[in-house]
């Protein structure tokens, strides 16, 4: 996985968030996903494989997550 630059990401946020509840921003890399809180962007980003990230959209898409 290469090193992710959150400052250099294009985010966008969850078609899932809506403003004033619990909302995520994710940006796609070459190889890795970063994910972080959009109303506190400063506290951190959390990246994980592109591949681990399919995975686990796959899973909450069938609903195998609960």
């Amino acid at each position: 996985m290469s090193e992710f630059h959150a400052d250099r990401a294009k985010w966008r946020k969850s078609s899932r968030s809506i403003s004033a509840a619990n909302c995520v921003e994710v940006a796609l890399a070459s190889g890795s996903v970063g994910v972080r809180d959009s109303k506190s962007p400063e506290t951190g980003v959390l990246v994980v494989p592109a591949r681990r990230w399919a995975d686990f959209l796959a899973a909450v898409g069938d609903s195998r997550l609960r």
